[in-house]
């Protein structure tokens, strides 16, 4: 079974630049597409997250016919399995996974922190053990560049600190000031790509001024988009909320936007609120290998023996037909059982739910009723399932 794809608005069409363009606007939310030769990304968009060159637990055109216009890779997991130069030698990143259409490809920073072993950070980039074999690597922002280069990456990420929070401010200040060198780094060996981009990354932990400045300096570089990384790493929301706040109005508002690493669907509808165009997350692939599902009815434990009876799909007036077609006792079972295919449908019913969501974004600011659209959404998670 497949899911009809969301149909392309009929207006919008690849073109040989990397270009972005607003087609309305609701307060600080924004609608449009990015353009590049392999496709079109409507905005506000949610990019399912490939690591190692496959959205777990998903066919391609799976993900396609659910509406993502674009999927993510990840630099240091490919870089270390099966190797950068051997998926180019291979016809790469789009070839290698039966992709298409537009990758996003993070720097594999924030992996070499939080993932890598023994890593020794230096002005010159990342010395790291890898978590696999034990291997040593040496990560810079040059080679980065390069990785994502040989995959093949339309939208490439600059090397990053990413630091973890809360953290004192001078940590902050000095990552932050390393990622602003590296990214100029980063621009030089990227060069002129028309049809590609690279994307800088905003970083300055929790502290306001540390976050302005990062802006300002990136936006003066003149890169094809911006990122606003180091969130999402265990701080409150309010926190994550108000530095999009404080970093919106000093990049450029003819550039895409991009929140790394979020999130909910709470997360995502507050960030679209406030001027952001693109999110990842590991979420609702990961959620759904767990047996937990995000509807419109707010969030379900498939775990949960009540299920165990219940002959009712997740949702019947879904369009996912792993969430119209098999039975919540049916699904229920292949969870306790730890089955492959219970893993399989509920990731389905998690992008389908995420896919939705941004189409409903998108058409509630191109009709100047996001408000509207974000208190019925979120009325619906409150509510719950009628009786």
């Amino acid at each position: 079974m497949t899911v009809q794809p969301q149909a392309l608005q009929p207006e919008i069409a690849a073109t040989p630049e990397f270009t972005f363009k607003v087609a309305a606007r609701d307060g600080a939310a924004r609608t449009g597409a990015i353009s590049m030769p392999r496709g079109v990304i409507r905005t506000p968009a949610f990019m399912p997250v490939g690591t190692a060159a496959t959205v777990k637990g998903m066919y391609p055109e799976q993900v396609r016919a659910l509406g993502a216009d674009v999927v993510l890779g990840n630099t240091y997991h490919l870089m270390l399995r099966p190797g950068a130069e051997r998926v180019a030698k291979l016809g790469g990143l789009h070839k290698f996974m039966n992709w298409p259409h537009p990758i996003l490809t993070d720097s594999g920073g924030f992996q070499v922190m939080s993932l890598a072993n023994l890593r020794k950070l230096t002005e010159e980039g990342v010395t790291f053990r890898s978590h696999i074999d034990g291997s040593k690597h040496v990560l810079t922002p040059e080679r980065s560049v390069e990785i994502q280069n040989l995959l093949g990456s339309d939208i490439v990420m600059q090397l990053d600190e990413c630091v973890a929070l809360p953290c004192e401010e001078k940590v902050a200040e000095k990552a932050m000031r390393l990622s602003l060198r590296w990214a100029e780094r980063c621009k030089t060996a990227f060069g002129d790509h028309p049809g590609r981009a690279l994307f800088g990354i905003v970083q300055g932990g929790d502290v306001p001024h540390l976050r302005v400045e990062s802006a300002r300096e990136l936006a003066a570089m003149d890169l094809k988009g911006y990122a606003v990384g180091g969130l999402a790493v265990g701080e409150p929301q309010d926190v994550m909320l108000a530095m999009i706040e404080t970093v919106e109005p000093h990049l450029p508002q003819e550039k895409p936007r991009y929140l790394m690493g979020v999130g909910t669907p709470d997360d995502i509808v507050k960030s679209v609120a406030r001027g952001i165009d693109m999110f990842d997350c590991v979420m609702p692939t990961r959620a759904g290998r767990h047996g937990q599902i995000f509807t419109r009815f707010g969030r379900m434990n498939l775990k949960n023996a009540k299920h165990a009876e219940d002959p009712r799909p997740i949702d019947e007036q879904s369009s996912c037909p792993a969430a119209n077609s098999w039975s919540r006792a049916y699904l229920h079972h292949l969870v306790k059982a730890e089955e492959m295919l219970g893993k399989m449908l509920l990731t389905w019913v998690n992008l389908a739910y995420y896919q939705d969501l941004m189409a409903g974004l998108r058409s509630a600011i191109a009709a100047g009723r996001l408000d509207d659209f974000i208190a019925e959404t979120r009325e619906g998670w409150e509510r719950g399932e009628p009786a």
